[in-house]
């Protein structure tokens, strides 16, 4: 029998019998739908916390601290650890304790003196304004816990002035000393952080104050492979060291369990699905017995039985399966919409909260097929064996 025939007697059912291979195609969609559904869901979550968490940069930064207090991070430091093999950048970063005044109104916070990199080693962005690029300017940038401080919104601060009094331990003693600095810096950015007050300012603007003692140093690498070898070294030297990589890296294997445990309910109502599509190929079969016994009596051979119900059934899995992406992917649409709307009535951020890989969308079309074929392997194996005499008398 030619290919043409086989495949033109397989798809009539898709005419004959409209509405039970409809609900069939439907059912398997629905199955499929759900499994892209829930499993979009897990790796939407891991993208928006791995972009929320770090950029390139942070994903290529240590963060060094001292291990003790007998151990400081001084400038002979920072010179040693510049030195180790593989460490492409170093960002120091040292705070103080302050007195923060705008307005005539003063309030007790910290300033970080750093460098312009430690915003993109650190991957710190600004929620208004921006951060300063110069190291010499007389720029800040603070946290909304600070305009709260000061009962001014983020939008009004920028552009506005504030000043500092540092205080200062330069004798020696348990007792700190307090430095008023006479110069103004211009507010230039906002960053979120409603939990503590900082400012960060220029770390060249206060070198007069000879400070060499820093409380935090990010070191960028070259590539990834040489993490763990700086990592090592620095750790060598007495310095505790951490890495945002580590954290996503367990954040990973966390979405990862997630994934599964959201894919395996997937697969439940694809199970049921295909409970529904192995019920319809053999009530298929059932219809078609005198059927087949003629296309016996007139020269088909078993083979060609078999392919004709296995391509009836690939048809309905791979057909299921681009119905179930379109599902899935438009229930992920709908679900998304409907949460940023939400959140943008409670003031919270959009977010895109599905993401479907094209690879995942292309195994799952594949794998609907093969589920197809299999459903179909038991009604089209006994299709086959059906003697003709026998099929020519069924009623």
């Amino acid at each position: 029998m030619k290919f043409t025939d086989t495949l033109s007697l397989s798809t009539r059912m898709f005419k004959t019998r409209k509405m039970r291979t409809f609900l069939t195609v439907l059912g398997v969609g629905v199955g499929i739908g759900t499994v892209l559904f829930l499993v979009s869901l897990g790796y939407g979550l891991e993208k928006v916390i791995s972009q929320k968490i770090g950029s390139d940069d942070a994903l290529l930064s240590l963060d060094v601290s001292p291990g003790s207090s007998a151990i400081t991070l001084s400038n002979d430091s920072v010179q040693k650890i510049a030195g180790i093999k593989g460490v492409a950048e170093v960002s120091p970063m040292m705070s103080v304790g302050a007195q923060i005044s705008f307005n005539n109104l003063t309030g007790d916070g910290l300033v970080y003196l750093a460098e312009p990199s430690f915003f993109r080693l650190g991957s710190i962005v600004a929620e208004t304004g921006k951060l300063f690029q110069s190291k010499d300017a007389h720029e800040v940038v603070i946290s909304t816990a600070v305009t709260k401080l000061f009962s001014i919104s983020p939008a009004d601060a920028i552009g506005k002035d504030i000043s500092f009094s540092l205080f200062l331990n330069k004798t020696g003693s348990n007792e700190a000393d307090s430095e008023k600095r006479n110069d103004k810096y211009v507010i230039v950015g906002v960053i979120a952080d409603d939990a503590t007050s900082y400012a960060f300012v220029p770390m060249d603007t206060m070198k007069d104050l000879g400070l060499t003692s820093f409380n935090q140093l990010k070191i960028k690498v070259g590539q990834k492979t040489e993490i763990e070898q700086v990592r090592t070294a620095v750790i060598d030297q007495g310095f505790v060291v951490s890495s945002l990589s580590d954290t996503l890296e367990q954040a990973d294997k966390v979405f990862r369990v997630l994934q599964i445990v959201l894919a395996l309910f997937g697969f439940v109502a694809l199970i049921v699905s295909a409970i529904g599509m192995f019920n319809t190929m053999t009530i298929t079969l059932l219809e078609r017995i005198n059927e087949i016994g003629i296309m016996r009596s007139i020269g088909a051979s078993k083979v060609d039985i078999m392919v004709m119900f296995l391509i009836e059934a690939f048809l309905m899995g791979f057909l299921g399966g681009l119905g179930g992406v379109i599902i899935g992917y438009s229930g992920g649409l709908l679900a998304n919409l409907g949460l940023n709307l939400l959140a943008s009535n409670f003031g919270g951020q959009s977010l895109n909260l599905f993401y479907s890989p094209t690879w995942f969308v292309v195994v799952i079309i594949v794998f609907s097929s093969v589920i197809g074929l299999l459903t179909g392997f038991y009604p089209a194996r006994k299709a086959a064996k059906i003697n003709p005499l026998d099929a020519l008398r069924y009623k």
